[in-house]
């Protein structure tokens, strides 16, 4: 396998183009799988041409490396091998826009705002390191594994199709309008769909206009979160703790669906409320009874037909087995409490 600068094992071609073939290769010093572009001159460039083309991507690649934003793949190094420039750059794994749009359709405007707000911070962070952006399309654009809107060949400097190689680099503007173009091709219905606005005012040429589209792109793009703390709030939830979360256990319901707790800890104090009321009754009840027990004894213990001794308890025992008068046989009124 072709080794480069003595460290670079390729292992085989992720993309081919007119502007030369990215692969796949190992890092043999740090151990470590990249991504290398060999960079060719475009198709019809002048042999004359070509070195002057070579030196300003080198020096534009090496610009790059001062990059540092999620939507543009890293470049780790810079190297002249067979007199041209290969870029070594971050692997990252997804698919292109181009692949997706191709296999499942229009995006949704929410994610369409979410990828054109992506490609629109790379581009910035582009222009910010000297590096302006050349030929964006869908097969420029990365919707990586981790989540990541990461925009390609930043690093490699080629001009736009029909430029001369020599030609200036875009101005400022040309960033919101590619956006625009590219935004177009990511909806169902770029011209009266609910981001037709967006794509026409990213090709407008008031600065004001533009930001104005740039400030819809990313209501759009925040409208799903927005609902969804609405969601949350109208669920008696915080936008922090999904449902059933352990951090709030006194508003979980058994299977730990929330909101429920609150309604049966209202009908269990409601179900309280009374059992309360029926002790209190209870006790009142119980100190009248005693109350009046010791009335009874107060009144009986006066009366001297109440019983034996002088004011004892009275019993419904004989006081002598079988005596004549007691009443214990035939139920006397001498044996019976009075009422």
């Amino acid at each position: 396998m072709t080794l480069i600068a003595g460290r670079y094992r390729l292992l085989d071609a992720l993309a081919e183009g007119a502007a030369g073939i990215v692969w796949r290769a190992r890092d043999e010093t740090l151990g470590r799988e990249v991504a290398v572009k060999e960079v060719h001159a475009p198709p019809g460039t002048p042999a004359s041409a070509e070195p002057a083309l070579y030196a300003r991507i080198e020096r534009e690649a090496r610009a790059a490396e001062a990059i540092s934003d999620p939507g543009v793949a890293e470049v780790y190094d810079v190297v002249v091998e067979r007199g041209r420039p290969w870029i070594v750059m971050e692997l990252v794994r997804g698919l292109t826009l181009a692949e997706t749009l191709e296999a499942d359709g229009p995006l949704p405007d929410r994610e369409a705002a979410r990828v054109a707000l992506g490609v629109l911070a790379a581009l910035r962070a582009a222009r910010e390191a000297g590096v302006p952006y050349r030929e964006l399309g869908p097969d420029r654009v990365l919707l990586a594994n981790d989540g990541r809107v990461v925009v390609t060949g930043v690093a490699i400097g080629t001009p736009a199709s029909g430029d001369a190689p020599d030609a200036p680099p875009p101005g400022p503007e040309e960033d919101p309008r590619s956006l625009g173009a590219l935004l177009g091709r990511m909806v169902a219905d770029p011209r009266s769909g609910p981001l037709a606005p967006v794509v026409e005012g990213l090709a407008d040429r008031d600065a004001g206009v533009r930001d104005g589209a740039v400030r819809e792109l990313e209501r759009v793009a925040g409208a799903g979160a927005g609902e969804q703390s609405r969601g949350d709030a109208a669920a008696g939830r915080s936008p922090e703790r999904g449902p059933g979360g352990p951090e709030d256990p006194e508003h979980e319901a058994p299977g730990g669906v929330r909101g429920a707790g609150t309604e049966e800890r209202a009908a269990a104090e409601g179900r309280r409320g009374p059992r309360r009321g029926v002790v209190i009754v209870a006790g009142v009840v119980g100190l009248l009874v005693i109350v009046g027990a010791l009335v009874w004894h107060a009144v009986r213990g006066g009366d001297p037909g109440a019983g034996p001794g002088g004011g004892g308890a009275s019993s419904t025992a004989p006081a002598v087995p079988g005596a004549a008068g007691t009443g214990a046989e035939v139920g006397g009124p001498a044996a019976t409490p009075r009422s």
